[in-house]
């Protein structure tokens, strides 16, 4: 996929939302996950002194912490080349074979896989 244009609506939601709480933060990432109701919630990377945290870990945190037992989609904007690892297994804990999206700080989706075969 090389820009939202390409995505189901709900997937180009999350990326915006995760475009947007990059953006609204100035956090280094910025991340979404649709839960298996079709809920979203969205999120920043933290980096306080107690508390470290990739935009994707903390969007899982607050969908769990919200009641989701299941993901179905997950996005992240980032600069980088990669979704780290430790944020895939956040996604992996609820579902392995939920879609994962990475996109660049424009939007523009660069990767498309599945939490667990970017294990």
């Amino acid at each position: 996929m090389s820009d939202t244009g390409d995505l189901d609506p709900e997937d180009d939601k999350i990326v915006t939302l995760a475009r947007s709480a990059r953006a609204r933060t100035g956090a280094a990432e910025g991340a979404a996950v649709r839960d298996s109701d079709g809920r979203t919630y969205a999120a920043a990377s933290v980096a306080l002194p107690s508390l470290q945290l990739s935009a994707l870990q903390a969007a899982v945190a607050a969908a769990v912490s919200s009641g989701a037992s299941a993901l179905e989609a997950a996005a992240v904007v980032t600069a980088s080349d990669t979704v780290d690892p430790a944020s895939l297994a956040a996604v992996r804990d609820l579902t392995p074979a939920a879609l994962v999206l990475r996109a660049d700080p424009s939007g523009t989706v660069v990767q498309a896989c599945t939490a667990e075969s970017s294990a």
